[in-house]
């Protein structure tokens, strides 16, 4: 039986968050504003949800200020190049999975990021879904420029506020995030949308997340003439919500690694390491042998089980050698410990990546 393993990018395959990155790099005071902004994305997404909206889309609304701030399709490229960061054994990991199966990455990155990405890891550009995106063919005049860059100081002094996982309305958020939200709205939706000819961005880019990555999904089992059931996904993030939710309810098998609480509750297994190997591992029971044999591999995860398991015996003694003491944690998603390994991972997420990239939804 043909399976397939199919990864998110930023998270378990590399630590950075491209666009978070560049913001900083090339807007004053751009860590604060982007930091806003995922916000706010979260908030349009699983909060509001609104109308045609995915989840990751802040990686189409931050275009016009890094426009403003001279940023270039070529700047973009040397820019994701330089500052590529992988997660610890991803060489090793693509490798051995593309050895048994076809492998894809769906990611909402950037093209010029995951091009990068794919020359380092030598991994086929054609199995990358991802987001498109030629800056360089919008112009921006005077007038707007000026005006984006008073909207970035804006939005970077606003308030940056949590949402508690038993939000369901707007009206569920205090006050003042209420009218925060409601300003960027206007900001967003009217006055940069509507009113300004950069606003054609927001209308012509199509940022692969949310649902966006459940239609990768289903293109690739398409392509490939095998069910979804058949498939391996791997997230860690809001994005990968509807893709988590259609592999599983599809009978395939989805991964959390190192992700934060959407990630966790939306995933069947929960994966904090700062090394890929464990991907690999769930990989390979899951590609050579099936889900419930990946499953029951995790629900027994210790040294006994993982030696008299039919997974690569390579692959374990490399396991064994990277982790002599403790292996890593893989745990089994249940309601009863959903919440708590959401606070773990999170907290551990924001070790591996850092704080400021951890905290984005």
């Amino acid at each position: 039986m043909k399976r397939v393993f199919v990864s998110d990018c930023e998270g378990p395959i590399s630590k950075n968050d491209n666009a978070f990155e560049l913001t900083s790099h090339f807007v004053p005071n751009g860590n604060r504003l982007f930091t806003v902004v995922s916000r706010y994305d979260d908030v349009l997404a699983e909060v509001v949800r609104k109308p045609g909206y995915e989840a990751g889309g802040t990686i189409k609304l931050i275009l016009p200020f890094l426009k403003a701030y001279g940023v270039t399709d070529q700047k973009m490229r040397k820019f994701s190049a330089e500052h590529l960061v992988c997660i610890a054994g991803i060489g090793n990991t693509l490798q051995h999975v593309k050895g048994l199966a076809p492998t894809f990455i769906v990611s909402t990155s950037y093209e010029h990021y995951l091009r990068s990405l794919c020359e380092v890891l030598d991994f086929p550009f054609e199995n990358a879904y991802c987001t498109r995106v030629c800056l360089d063919k919008y112009g921006l005049g005077a007038r707007e420029r000026q005006k984006l860059k008073q909207f970035a100081k804006e939005i970077a002094k606003m308030p940056v506020f949590d949402i508690p996982s038993d939000t369901e309305l707007l009206d569920d958020l205090e006050e003042k995030e209420q009218e925060t939200v409601r300003r960027l709205d206007e900001i967003f939706w009217k006055e940069i949308a509507v009113e300004m000819e950069i606003g054609t961005v927001y209308c012509e880019v199509k940022p692969v997340g949310g649902g966006q990555k459940a239609e990768a999904i289903e293109d690739i089992a398409r392509r490939l003439n095998v069910a979804v059931a058949d498939v391996m996904y791997v997230g860690d993030s809001i994005t990968d919500d509807e893709a988590f939710r259609l592999v599983e309810r599809k009978g395939g098998l989805t991964v959390s690694f190192n992700g934060n609480q959407y990630a966790v509750r939306n995933a069947e297994v929960a994966v904090l390491s700062e090394n890929s190997i464990v991907t690999a591992v769930i990989a390979d029971a899951f590609l050579r042998l099936g889900k419930p044999e990946a499953l029951s591999l995790v629900k027994d995860w210790n040294r006994k089980a993982l030696e008299k398991s039919g997974i690569s015996q390579s692959l374990i003694k490399r396991l064994f050698k990277l982790y002599p003491s403790k292996l890593p944690k893989a745990v089994i998603v249940t309601k009863e410990n959903v919440e708590a390994l959401a606070e773990k991972s999170s907290r551990f997420r924001n070790k591996v990546r850092g704080e400021a990239v951890g905290r984005l939804g």
